[in-house]
């Protein structure tokens, strides 16, 4: 089986995966969900990595007593954070390098200028929204660092954001998890889960579109 198909066949059987890794390395579970979180937060490569249903079936795990929801909170909340300010740093020192003579017919300087501008001004609901939208919330950091967002400034809205991205997945699983529907069809809650978590950005690019075309008039 190639990537996709194992990424697929990962999300699908999600709930079987977790519990076979559980099974199989015990307290080193935790450290590889942290792995797993970090790398989907904090590497562009690794877009693909589950997050948002990780995180859920995760804490429906925990309710059934096959991990620890406290040591779930804290090793993905610094996951989520370490990844996205990783990916910022990233950005912040590769962005120079990407914008050279050799790529200035592609990137010219008044693209960074811009990214700069509007991470400056909506950098903060940017960070917060893309914890919520997968592929989404792996690059929003890089581009903030590429961007010069301010790292005060980011650093706030990542360690919000973060935070409760994890705490409504985890604890939303945790808690809805014992429902005996949720139980039966973790899989397919899983991939509901995925779907829904696109929203968020398909709501902001519609309400993008409506301002644009009130502008135009």
């Amino acid at each position: 089986m190639g990537l996709i198909e194992n990424f697929i066949d990962f999300v699908l059987n999600l709930d079987q995966h977790l519990i076979e890794i559980i099974q199989t390395f015990g307290f080193w579970t935790y450290i590889i969900l942290f792995l797993i979180v970090f790398c989907e937060t904090g590497l562009v490569f690794t877009p693909f990595f589950p997050g948002d249903s990780l995180i859920f079936v995760s804490g429906a795990l925990a309710n059934n007593g096959l991990l620890k929801i406290e040591w779930l909170f804290v090793l993905l909340s610094l996951a989520a954070i370490i990844g996205d300010t990783v990916n910022y740093w990233i950005g912040h020192f590769l962005g120079p390098k990407l914008f050279t003579k050799k790529t200035a017919r592609f990137l010219k300087k008044e693209y960074l200028k811009r990214t700069h501008e509007f991470y400056e001004k909506h950098g903060g609901k940017t960070i917060i929204i893309a914890r919520f939208v997968p592929v989404i919330r792996t690059f929003a950091p890089f581009v903030a660092g590429i961007g010069k967002m301010s790292y005060r400034k980011f650093i706030t809205y990542n360690v919000v954001g973060g935070i409760g991205w994890v705490t409504i997945f985890l604890f939303g699983g945790y808690y809805f998890g014992s429902l005996q529907f949720v139980k039966e069809n973790l899989s397919l809650v899983s991939i509901v889960i995925i779907v829904v978590s696109f929203i968020p950005a398909v709501v902001e690019f519609l309400s993008y579109r409506r301002k644009k075309v009130k502008s135009a008039k």
